[in-house]
C-alpha cells in the first residue's frame, strides 16, 4: 500500500484501486435517511465502479431475454423492450463491494423489480428470489429485499450503456446488500420458496451480506 496525491493506492486483484480518502472522510460524517451511516463499516471510497470478473453473457440487448418464473402466477420471458416498457426510471444508488471498495451517487438507469413482481404476481408461497445470470451464476435475496424501492434491473451506468465489463446489457441492483448479490449478465428472476444458497454463498461469503454488519462471510 502507498499514498497517492489522490488519495490511498491499493493493488487488489491485479489492478490498482484508488481510494478517495477525502470522499470517504466526507461519506464516513453522513447519515442516511434510516439512520445508517452512508458509508458501512470497513468501506472506502473510489471514484467509478470497478469490474469485478465472472462469466460474460451475451452482451446484445436485441437478444436479451430474462426469465420470470417459479412461484408466480403469470411466468413471463421479457426482450428487452418489454422490461424497458414496465417504466424505466433513474435513481442515484451507493454500491459496496465486499473487498472493501464502494461507489458513491452513481445514477442507474432501469426498472424496479417491483414492476417485474406487479405484472407476474408471486404467489402467496414465495419467499425468496434468485438471481440468475450467465455461467450458472446465482444469487439469492429475501423477497422483502428484492421488492424494496431502489433494488432494480439496470442498463444505464451514468448515462451510458452498462458495459459489458459490468454485466450489461443488464444485471440486478441490489444497493443495500453487497454488491455480489447485485447479479451481472442477469438472465432470470426466479421466485422460490426456499431459500437457495448462490454461487458465492456456496463458497464461504454471507448468506444475508448486510454491509452495515459487515456480513462478508459465513
Amino acid at each position: 500500500m502507498r499514498k497517492a496525491a489522490a488519495g490511498t493506492t491499493v493493488a487488489a486483484l491485479g489492478a490498482l484501486w484508488i481510494f478517495d480518502d477525502a470522499l470517504t472522510r466526507t461519506a464516513k460524517a453522513q447519515t442516511r435517511a434510516d439512520g445508517r451511516p452512508r458509508l458501512p463499516p470497513g468501506q472506502k471510497v473510489i471514484s467509478k465502479l470497478r469490474p469485478m470478473g465472472g462469466t460474460p453473457g451475451d452482451p446484445s440487448r436485441a437478444r436479451f431475454r430474462l426469465r420470470v418464473h417459479g412461484e408466480v402466477a403469470s411466468p413471463r420471458v421479457l426482450d428487452f423492450p418489454a422490461l424497458r416498457a414496465l417504466g424505466e426510471t433513474v435513481r442515484p444508488a451507493d454500491v459496496h463491494c465486499v473487498t472493501g471498495w464502494s461507489v458513491l451517487g452513481a445514477r442507474w438507469r432501469g426498472v424496479p423489480i417491483a414492476a417485474v413482481a406487479e405484472l407476474c404476481r408471486p404467489t402467496r408461497h414465495a419467499r425468496h428470489v434468485i438471481f440468475e445470470a450467465a455461467g450458472g451464476y446465482t444469487a439469492n435475496v429475501r423477497i422483502d429485499e428484492a421488492l424494496a424501492d431502489g433494488t432494480m434491473i439496470v442498463w444505464e451506468l451514468d448515462g451510458r450503456p452498462l458495459p459489458g465489463r459490468h454485466g450489461g446489457p443488464v444485471r440486478a441492483l441490489v444497493p443495500d446488500l453487497y454488491f455480489w448479490k447485485s447479479a451481472k449478465w442477469l438472465t432470470g428472476i426466479r421466485f422460490v420458496r426456499r431459500d437457495e444458497p448462490g454461487y458465492w454463498e456456496r463458497r464461504g461469503y454471507h448468506n444475508h451480506a448486510d454491509p452495515w454488519r459487515e456480513e462478508r462471510y459465513a
